[in-house]
């Protein structure tokens, strides 16, 4: 990925951003994007001219009230459906690429729901992944079993899906896309289903992540993923805007 589109970005104070100006890497860029669904008789504005930077090294958490469109913007972000109007750019790939194409390789993708494969087990749901790209030797032993560990999933490694809870299957989701150290993690209410300790261990596994330089866009509702993050913003009506 090309690295000469950049950013200044002045750090907020009480963001954990540090201090002083932070050259970023713009990852993904989206311009005036619209996205509508007919619903009976009435067409739905999901997206409504939607302008977003997403720059490595910076977790932004995007909230606003279900049905406000953040789960269609998640979905077009990563190429699962496709704009009426607009563009999103990965940067580094000619503009009108089609995004979908870097699934997996540049994005990761936590859904709402897990979405895991029912006739395999926890660890090899995690390393899903790196099959569907085609990578001959698999996942290392070693970065699964620092997953499993870090999000509290070893004891469950060889349990199918059915056999644990949903707050389990949740953050096999989170370690299936973790594992191949995205250059942008999507993801779509990544703490539910958690406890207070279960949740920790999720927002530290994706701090890790952006610590690396990594960007993450976190669709969530809750305050302690609203604590961490660098930036919050806000869909309302199918609009974005910096959250207050």
């Amino acid at each position: 990925m090309s690295d000469d589109l950049t950013w200044a970005r002045p750090a907020d104070p009480g963001t954990g951003s540090g201090q002083g100006t932070v050259a970023a890497r713009v990852v993904l860029r989206a311009s005036g994007v619209t996205r509508s669904f007919v619903r009976g008789s009435e067409s739905v504005v999901a997206l409504d001219g939607v302008d977003l930077e997403l720059v490595g090294g910076e977790l932004v958490a995007l909230v606003g009230r279900s049905g406000s469109g953040k789960t269609t913007l998640l979905n077009v972000l990563c190429g699962w459906e496709q704009p009426e109007s607009g563009t999103v750019q990965w940067c580094g790939h000619p503009e009108g690429a089609n995004v979908a194409d870097v699934m997996w390789e540049g994005i990761s993708l936590v859904p709402q729901t897990p979405g895991l494969l029912e006739d395999l087990t926890v660890v090899e749901n995690i390393g899903l992944p790196c099959r569907l790209r085609g990578d001959p030797d698999g996942p290392t032993e070693l970065a699964v079993a620092e997953l499993l560990e870090s999000l509290g999933l070893s004891e469950l490694s060889e349990r199918f899906p059915d056999e644990i809870s949903l707050g389990e299957q949740q953050r096999t989701s989170v370690a299936r896309a973790l594992l191949l150290v995205p250059d942008l993690l999507l993801a779509d209410e990544p703490t539910a289903h958690q406890d207070a300790v279960s949740m920790s261990k999720v927002l530290d596994a994706i701090r890790s992540v952006v610590a690396t330089g990594r960007a993450c866009l976190v669709a969530s509702h809750s305050a302690e993923v609203l604590r961490v993050a660098d930036r919050v913003l806000e869909m309302r009506d199918g609009r974005l805007s910096v959250s207050s």
